[in-house]
């Protein structure tokens, strides 16, 4: 089982964590009812109790052990100094704007797209949300220089496997100025910014 984007992985960790929040909850019970019990349990019950326990224990880390090898962006990171990316994208954050962003930025299905951000002030943050309100992905964006004065670079790889169109919002709380003092409206939210095309209804190249 493989991922190709955030949407798939969340659906598979909500199936997941239901079951194993339904077995933690079932311990919880198990106790509750011993304690209502008036003869105190014999040492021979605890067995099957820590047993359960050693089970629940083994299953949540065998779970985070098996997403952690079905996520390819997490391969993709970790080995990113061998992967050349098929376009990259440079621009600065200074004074809750975006600064020499493209207007508009269209990605062929498949392709490894650079996303690198610099700020000139405040930690702010860039993410890339669906239609839908749902988060793709986001990096955190800090300020600060290099000994040489040069900005220092707040890069992340990332791969669409998914048809789509994505806002850019700030993911970082920068201060009040980042809102309109009328309106509360987001001043940073650049709509339809990136769009993904060539894909599969289902994902994957065409």
């Amino acid at each position: 089982m493989t991922f190709s984007n955030s949407a798939e992985l969340l659906s598979f960790h909500w199936f997941a964590y239901s079951i194993y929040s339904a077995l933690i909850i079932s311990v919880i019970a198990w106790f509750g009812y011993n304690l209502t019990k008036k003869e105190k349990a014999k040492s021979i019950v605890r067995i099957p109790f820590y047993t359960y326990i050693g089970f629940l224990v083994a299953m949540g880390v065998g779970h985070h052990i098996f997403a952690y090898n079905t996520i390819p962006w997490v391969s993709q990171d970790i080995t990113r100094h061998n992967i050349t990316p098929d376009a990259s994208y440079n621009f600065e954050i200074e004074n809750h704007k975006w600064v020499n962003m493209p207007k508009k930025v269209t990605v062929q299905c498949g392709q490894t797209i650079e996303f690198d951000v610099h700020s000139r002030d405040l930690v702010y943050g860039f993410g890339l949300f669906r239609q839908d309100g749902s988060m793709a992905m986001q990096m955190q964006v800090n300020p600060g220089t290099d000994v040489n004065g040069i900005l220092d670079s707040n890069d992340i790889l990332w791969t669409f496997n998914h048809n789509g169109v994505f806002d850019v919002l700030s993911t970082e709380y920068s201060g009040p100025d980042a809102y309109d003092e009328h309106t509360g409206k987001d001043l940073m939210v650049v709509k339809k910014w990136l769009e993904v095309v060539g894909c599969k209804e289902d994902g994957g190249k065409k």
